[in-house]
């Protein structure tokens, strides 16, 4: 009898997994996704039930826990909970003694990736400062914009980034009575603090703990500048609650305290920070640093260091892929990688060639209030809307029907919004409520504005416009299409930049490709141009990519023009500029690079010749 019910039971349990399997095949990872969440959550109530209401505060509970765990090991130099603690404390004790600052005041930090930079960040935070990360890639005019649009009472300067700093740009903070702090023991001009010889002077003691104390988790934490690829950077505000959300993406991935996470990415940039630093924190787990990203060094440091999970952004993977192969590329411990911006075919690349490691690729943004992640390895896709996340996704993200052309919602004739249909690209925007607010930009509340759309389904409601177009598949599954602005139309037919991206990387003798429209004149929209690093040791064929575009891509969406380039021209997070080569167009006389033109007549891209741009602008050779 009881044979028969175990054998009943099994066949049930054996029935029940091939149903899944066929019908719901993503159910276990949904499940444990899910389970994952849910835990993160609490873990978050029970932290604040706690005091637990700030990084800082989750960092001294793990140095209480574990002192002399490593937590840092950069350039060979390991230093452990303990020391950075001690080190962080110097620097509170400095400011608390030399600062002439009160709690609540902003500190900019404007430093490369170095121990130094967590140390004074977690100094000032010790002081219930809130602290202004910098990108050191910005001058002049930029510089002065995000120092004056946070309201910086104090601008620490690393020793790396004192060679592009201006005199009179100090004297220029000075006369604003902005106190200045160099990373240095000596000073260019009067008035100007030094602070590595004020470290040696004051104690490792901590200062008064009511200092850090906060009240709230929505108070201010970080001030996190956007890329400023629309204009000046903007200050995102990024409040206490969302360093701790963000602590706990990696745990949701599965990493655990022994996993050792390598960021080459910046630290001014809120996935290294906040999903790196913030991350290693909460799992009690080691870090190593990397002044900046080398793509050569890059797996010799994660077999010399043991890495098993690093962060990625934007064409990093791709810069893995570019390297020569060697008989060691899977020979390392690296499990997981997290991060956003890695193309299909890149995604293909790298696994083949590095070994099975779990990427978990996501979708957010400096300033937003909700994010998505790919938690099923399914190539391509930025997330997941799974059949537990519908819980906690209801009604809080949509996908609108957008105009490319006039770059417009499309809206009925009540003044609504309509909901773009499943395959095809619409305006992704999170719905802004108490439990995910939009806190906006710092000194810019037009901006902050600027970025809310209301009334969109209904009286009252209110959504944030992230500004990208996204698809969902019939499985749930969300990938980018496109940044509103790249996304270009010709011929009356819109052209994402990705999609012809992917087919032009296709061909052997293309290392990068970064694909923009470009206006012509007497032309409507804007036809396509691709700039292209060529492989070493390859040449440029423009029978063979006349074939291929010809083979693979509709004609409208056919680049007419191609750019050589020696280095493609990236942001400081390894995203691809295409506004400067838009405006730059395809002018030879301007251009001084190699240039070519699809010419139907030859079949082939031909060299474009200032006779021939005369004749495109001039009409005679018809696009």
């Amino acid at each position: 009898m009881l044979c028969k019910w175990l054998s009943t039971v099994a066949g049930g349990i054996v029935v029940l997994c091939i149903s899944l399997k066929i019908f719901l095949p993503y159910f276990w990872e949904d499940l444990i996704y899910f389970l994952r969440w849910k835990r993160s959550k609490a873990t978050v109530k029970k932290w604040t039930k706690n005091g637990i209401l700030s990084l800082i505060d989750l960092f001294m509970q793990k140095v209480e826990k574990n002192p002399h765990k490593p937590f840092l090991n950069y350039e060979g130099t390991v230093y452990t909970y303990q020391d950075v603690d001690r080190r962080s404390n110097r620097v509170a004790q400095v400011f608390l003694r030399y600062g002439n600052l009160k709690k609540g005041d902003t500190v900019a930090l404007l430093m490369g990736n170095q121990p130094d930079f967590i140390h004074i960040w977690f100094g000032l935070a010790k002081l219930g400062f809130i602290v202004a990360f910098l990108n050191i890639n910005i001058h002049s005019r930029s510089l002065l914009h995000c120092i004056n649009t946070c309201a910086a009472k104090a601008l620490v300067i690393g020793e790396d980034c004192l060679g592009t700093i201006e005199k009179e740009f100090i004297l220029n903070l000075l006369e604003k009575n902005v106190a200045v702090w160099l990373m240095s023991t000596s000073s260019p001009c009067q008035h100007v603090h030094t602070l590595p010889d004020k470290l040696d002077k004051v104690s490792d003691n901590p200062v008064p703990s009511h200092l850090r104390a906060v009240t709230d988790t929505r108070n201010t934490a970080l001030y996190i500048f956007t890329s400023g690829s629309t204009g000046f950077p903007k200050a995102a505000i990024i409040t206490h609650l969302r360093t701790l959300v963000a602590s706990l993406v990696f745990t949701q991935c599965g990493a655990v305290s022994q996993d050792i996470m390598y960021v080459t990415l910046p630290l001014y940039h809120i996935s290294a920070s906040l999903l790196g630093i913030g991350g290693c924190i909460q799992l009690g787990a080691t870090c190593v640093l990397k002044k900046k990203f080398s793509a050569r060094q890059f797996w010799n440091d994660c077999r010399k260091y043991n890495v098993t999970m690093f962060l990625y952004i934007g064409e990093l993977c791709r810069y893995l892929c570019n390297q020569a192969c060697k008989e060691e590329d899977r020979v390392h411990e690296v499990r997981i990688a997290l991060g956003n911006g890695i193309r299909p075919s890149v995604w293909k690349e790298f696994l083949m060639r590095f070994g099975p490691i779990k990427i978990f690729e996501f979708y957010g943004s400096t300033e937003g209030n909700l994010s998505f992640r790919n938690y099923t390895n399914k190539i391509g896709a930025v997330g997941r809307v799974g059949i537990f996340s519908k819980v906690r996704f209801l009604h809080s993200f949509e996908l609108l029907k957008y105009d490319v052309w006039k770059q417009e919602i499309i809206k009925d004739e009540n003044g609504r919004c309509n909901k773009a249909p499943i395959g095809k690209p619409g305006l992704l925007v999170f719905q802004v409520t108490e439990d995910a607010p939009f806190s906006g930009y710092v000194g810019n509340k037009e901006a902050s504005e600027k970025k809310l759309l209301r009334n969109v389904f209904v009286e009252g409601d209110v959504y944030l416009d992230t500004g990208d177009l996204l698809v969902m598949d019939e499985d749930g599954f969300l990938y980018f299409s496109d940044r509103v602005g790249d996304t270009f139309r010709w011929k009356g037919e819109n052209v994402a930049t990705l999609e012809v991206a992917e087919i032009i990387g296709m061909m052997d003798f293309v290392q990068e490709v970064n694909i923009y429209g470009v206006s012509v004149k007497n032309y409507e929209g804007r036809t396509g141009m691709a700039a292209i690093v060529l492989k070493r040791y390859h040449a440029f064929n423009g029978e063979r990519l006349y074939k291929h575009v010809e083979d693979f891509l509709p004609s409208y969406a056919q680049p007419r023009f191609v750019r050589i380039m020696d280095v493609m021209q990236i942001t400081a997070t390894f995203k691809h500029q295409k506004m400067h080569l838009a405006n730059e167009g395809f002018n030879p006389e301007i251009i001084s690079e190699p240039l070519y033109f699809k010419y139907e007549p030859a079949h082939s891209y031909i060299p474009l010749t200032r006779e021939i741009y005369q004749k495109v602008v001039s009409g005679e050779i018809h696009l």
